[in-house]
């Protein structure tokens, strides 16, 4: 450890350099520099890594499905799904299963049972088109409803909440701020990975008001929509395969594996955007209550 001079010199260190300066009193100023060894190349190489990683993880997954496509989904289908749609097209009408969806996605969700197996019907009978404007119109009550009789046990629900301070708090955003800041904040609880079932009762103990709740909700909830009904499309079309006694072609396995890999590659990015913007919302809470 050396000194080239005592004005202003450099200390030689294994790593980085401190240089040393003369203030205006002078008294000598550390200041740490990072050498050219440790310059952005290292972060470059973290990223490719990590891309890379995320490439494999797809390309493994695509495989999964391509195996799940070709083999595992038609016996499935044969001994399992299809005795079931058959079933369910002799027992009724595209109608009533239309008034079925409705009511399960409607009412579910108050009683705390999942709503996406009727989602998937959604997809298998109607497609993407009436599909989704079905399953809209039943996320509609199936929303409303807990929101309102969650209002009958508020207190309760605001002392449950306090047993879980960290998960409160994510939900505890939706309540504060402008009537945007709350339908935002709601968007992106329902993209978020938070669970759909509690949320629609816990809302109300947060302050939200009904309309951005409302609104939040629907905007939040397009792509897990659309996610669930391409998954029941996939499943019709699987079925129908199986039903035949054919197997499926290698150009539409590609296509159902790719359109099914892109849904859920957006749904996926747009969730992990929902959760980082949910904790930069937390942050700025914290910011502004110190």
């Amino acid at each position: 450890m050396t000194y080239n001079n005592a004005g202003h010199g450099d200390l030689r260190m294994d790593v980085d350099y401190v240089k040393l300066a003369v203030g205006a009193g002078g008294g000598a100023q550390c200041l740490n520099e990072a050498s050219p060894s440790c310059g952005g190349g290292g972060h470059c190489w973290s990223w490719l890594w990590w891309w890379a990683k995320l490439l494999l993880v797809a390309l493994f997954i695509g495989i999964l499905l391509a195996v799940f496509l070709k083999w595992i989904g038609p016996f499935v289908m044969e001994k399992e799904i299809i005795p079931l749609i058959n079933w369910e097209r002799k027992s009724f009408s595209t109608k009533q299963l239309g008034v079925l969806i409705f009511c399960s996605l409607a009412i579910f969700p108050s009683i705390l049972l999942p709503s996406s197996p009727s989602m998937w019907l959604a997809g298998m009978t109607f497609g993407y088109g009436y599909g989704f404007l079905l399953v809209v119109g039943g996320v509609i009550f199936g929303v409303s409803l807990p929101y309102f009789i969650g209002s009958l046990f508020y207190y309760k629900i605001q002392v449950w909440l306090e047993q879980y301070p960290k998960r409160a708090s994510v939900i505890r955003l939706a309540g504060e701020g402008s009537l945007f800041n709350q339908f935002r904040a709601v968007a992106l609880i329902r993209i978020s990975p938070f669970p759909y079932i509690i949320y629609n009762y816990c809302a109300v103990a947060t302050d939200v008001k009904f309309g951005p709740y409302f609104f939040g909700t629907l905007v939040g909830m397009v792509p897990e929509i659309f996610l669930t009904l391409y998954t029941g499309i996939i499943i019709q079309t699987i079925a129908d395969a199986a039903d035949d006694r054919q197997t499926m072609s290698g150009p539409q396995i590609l296509f159902n594996i790719a359109g099914f890999s892109i849904t859920a590659a957006a749904t996926v990015l747009v969730t992990l955007y929902a959760k980082r913007r949910l904790k930069e919302l937390q942050m700025e809470e914290v910011l502004v209550l110190q």
